[in-house]
């Protein structure tokens, strides 16, 4: 594939960003993409390995080989349909998957990987500027109505390809605006979200039915009882509606229960949850008026949380203009370069750096808040120990609590689970950490315990990627389909 001493002759090359100065301004993307020649060389790099570990380190399994070689060959065309045949959303992962495809890439082993998310990133982006990305509906109807709760990437996925066979789909969405954390939990820096609104043109062009602002579950207290999960719903929908109504109904509404932290002083102002404050910042960016928008404006901000919810509210904060921000993480700091005789083709264990770090921001590691201070209701610093490993165990370092100032706190320590109440009206039994209990076999997949409800995504899994998303979404169609018609030509 692609040149075959190219891994031997050309480096890789990596996306650019624009100027900090210039991006920390505003709320547009500011990735600078491969051009044509450099993706052309970043696809030589692709070796001939034999078994590519990429196509298995990717959850969708995209044909990385076939695409980086259509790439080197400058074939565009092809390489989007080879990319469009297993991903339906390259522009979501091109942007903001982690790629995983990349830590199992053969060349990994030993040199730096081929620039695979790159690649995917230029082919779908030129793919959209050609008008090569059409809408492709069913030639014939089947008669059959799906339900699908939760606009997600999962959401998304299994609609787009449900209706792409034939079925009525009717995509329910309790917000205002379509695409779930990708609208309201990813920062429009990091992807803006003409890329959402023009794949729902696409899929109404198929014949999906969106309806926004409706919450489909309990009509008391629909969210569960002190959730912050954002919700805008004007009407709320009961699952024996739906039931009535559709032939089969898809879960895929995420899991939105975020992690609390309960220590002393938790019920001071200013301490709030990643998911209060992001969405709040898009709804803006989208035009929307705010009444009391959770601003970081010349405050003192922490985050607590060391992953990519917590790096997206430094970006966030930065913006605002937070006099400083500084970001906890719990587990000690990771060595900057991975053991990869030990831990490839896998996802490695090394430093990572986003480019909101870069923008300004002091980690801390191995760190433990025990207290939020304040005055007069309101938080105005934390009290932290260092933490260390012993044993198999946490321990706090003797003499090294702290006090440190903040006049904001945002806890951005991931989702525990989904809305407890969705899966309880629909009587849909729950793993051991809260989420919907549903298969993956290959026959009967994804169906949950009650008849004809299916769940996929991290309404299933729990908190994951947005590729786990797709394939989730993916996979669990090919199964309603096949509930619903005893066969399916759907790929799995």
């Amino acid at each position: 594939m692609g040149k075959i001493t190219g891994f031997m002759e050309h480096e890789r090359i990596e996306e650019g960003y624009k100027p900090i100065e210039e991006r920390v301004k505003h709320y547009k993307e500011f990735v600078v993409g491969l051009d044509e020649a450099q993706a052309k060389v970043q696809g030589a790099r692709c070796m001939d390995c034999g078994t590519p570990f990429c196509n298995s380190g990717c959850p969708v399994n995209n044909i990385i080989p076939d695409f980086n070689d259509l790439v080197y060959r400058a074939d565009w065309q092809s390489a989007f349909v080879v990319l469009d045949s297993t991903n339906n959303f390259p522009e979501f992962t091109g942007r903001i998957c982690p790629a995983p495809c990349e830590a199992a890439c053969v060349l990994n082993v030993n040199d730096d990987p081929v620039g695979i998310k790159s690649i995917e990133h230029a082919i779908i982006d030129r793919a959209w500027d050609e008008g090569w990305v059409a809408a492709r509906p069913a030639k014939h109807k089947t008669g059959k109505k799906v339900a699908v709760v939760g606009s997600g990437p999962a959401g998304m996925a299994a609609a787009q390809q449900l209706a792409r066979v034939g079925h009525d789909v009717t995509l329910f969405e309790k917000n205002d605006r379509i695409g779930g954390l990708l609208r309201y939990g990813i920062p429009d820096f990091k992807m803006e979200k003409v890329h959402i609104d023009r794949r729902v043109e696409q899929m109404k062009a198929e014949g999906v039915t969106f309806r926004t602002g409706v919450m489909v579950g309990a009509a008391k207290d629909p969210l569960g009882k002190g959730s912050k999960v954002t919700n805008w719903a004007k009407e709320t929908v009961t699952p024996e509606q739906l039931d009535k109504e559709f032939d089969a109904v898809l879960l895929t509404g995420g899991a939105e229960q975020s992690r609390d932290l309960p220590v002393p002083g938790r019920d001071l102002d200013g301490i709030h949850f990643a998911m209060e404050f992001l969405p709040q910042q898009n709804k803006v960016n989208a035009g929307d008026k705010v009444k009391g928008q959770l601003r970081a404006d010349g405050k003192h901000v922490i985050v607590i949380g060391g992953g990519d919810t917590g790096s997206d509210c430094v970006g966030t904060s930065n913006r605002h203009g937070a006099v400083s921000v500084t970001q906890f993480e719990l587990m000690p700091q990771p060595p900057e370069e991975e053991n990869r005789p030990m831990t490839w083709p896998y996802w490695p264990y090394k430093l990572r750096t986003s480019s909101s770090h870069e923008e300004g921001c002091e980690r801390e590691f191995a760190i433990s808040t025990k207290e939020f201070l304040g005055e007069k209701g309101k938080v105005t610093g934390l009290k932290t120990v260092r933490v260390e490993w012993k044993d198999g165990k946490m321990v706090e370092v003797a003499g090294s609590e702290q006090v440190l100032k903040a006049d904001l706190v945002l806890l951005a320590m991931g989702f525990v689970s989904p809305v407890a109440n969705v899966l309880d009206a629909f009587g849909v039994e729950k793993d051991g950490r809260g989420n919907a209990r549903a298969s993956v076999d290959f026959i009967g997949g994804y169906a949950t315990n009650v008849p004809k409800v299916f769940a996929a995504g991290d309404i299933r899994r729990g908190q994951s990627l947005v590729v786990w998303a797709i394939r989730e979404g993916r996979q669990a169609a090919r199964s309603v389909d096949e509930f619903l018609m005893g066969f399916s030509d759907l790929p799995r």
